[in-house]
């Protein structure tokens, strides 16, 4: 769909062009959620803005060839959000854009949940949550032993934060001094028992990760001049210590009636309501 040279130069960098990808990885998520009538499509539409700027402005890979050796990796820790990254992928080239109307269905290659055996670009199978950050710090140290210049993306959610195993990743990759691992945490404040914080506390979070030895960026996720400059400096920090960038979103992002809902974890969408999820999203696009 691209030019190989775009994917692994990226400069693509122009906010217009940037806003135009997360339109479009929006609208893919919104169509496939249809063919279901329900799923993850909160998160989908909460983290649009961090996948383009990861897809189309930071990092390097091969649409034709998504085992191509320098690639940058992006792990999916959530693996209830791999409809927002096959959005991406459908963008990005990755998985060919017919296959969209095939998720969730047998025999597909867009699984429900992120499967790394059936689908092009994912790194990961989802499941059990809190293990995308520790495969993440393996990945990192294994690329640097190797003298790779490949960087590792790591998405997971703030629900995660729950996990032991996902603050001994984070103790172990600044032991590590991974400065190829960029970690990205979605702050959406809910988790299938409720709203995050009350589940289990983690503020003050910026606080936690410094303490642990992270380079830490906190900002609006669904501010793209924001985004991009956080991409950035994650990737230009200059001390020998691993990235995270903590974005706090809102679940529907980009149709009003769904951000509006008071529970939005997983979403039952009534059939006459995916087109006007499309036209508000539309609508969005255009102000």
């Amino acid at each position: 769909m691209f030019p190989e040279k775009i994917m692994e130069t990226n400069p693509i960098g122009h906010n217009v062009d940037l806003a135009e990808r997360a339109y479009r990885v929006r609208r893919n998520a919104l169509l496939m959620g249809e063919v279901q009538g329900q799923g993850y499509i909160g998160q989908a539409l909460d983290i649009a803005d961090v996948l383009a700027v990861a897809y189309f402005h930071a990092m390097r890979y091969r649409p034709e060839d998504p085992h191509w050796e320098e690639r940058d990796r992006f792990l999916l820790s959530n693996g209830h959000y791999a409809i927002a990254l096959y959005a991406a992928l459908i963008e990005a080239g990755i998985v060919p854009e017919e296959e969209l109307e095939t998720y969730g269905s047998d025999g597909s290659r867009l699984p429900m949940s992120g499967m790394a055996a059936y689908t092009p670009g994912m790194e990961m199978s989802g499941g059990s949550l809190g293990l995308g950050l520790s495969i993440a710090v393996g990945m990192g140290l294994g690329l640097k032993r190797k003298g790779s210049s490949s960087r590792v993306y790591t998405l997971f959610s703030d629900g995660e934060l729950d996990e032991g195993s996902v603050w001994e990743a984070i103790m172990s990759a600044a032991h590590w001094k991974l400065d190829n691992l960029i970690g990205i945490i979605d702050v959406n404040n809910q988790q299938a028992d409720g709203p995050s914080t009350q589940v289990m506390a983690f503020e003050p979070l910026v606080d936690k990760l410094e303490a642990f030895g992270w380079f830490v960026q906190r900002i609006d996720g669904n501010d793209m001049d924001a985004v991009i400059a956080a991409f950035d400096a994650a990737k230009t920090h200059a001390e020998p210590k691993p990235r995270m960038i903590v974005c706090d979103t809102r679940m529907g992002c980009g149709v009003p009636f769904l951000e509006a809902r008071e529970k939005n974890h997983f979403i039952r969408v009534d059939a006459d309501e995916w087109q006007l999820a499309l036209e508000a999203l539309a609508a969005g696009r255009n102000a």
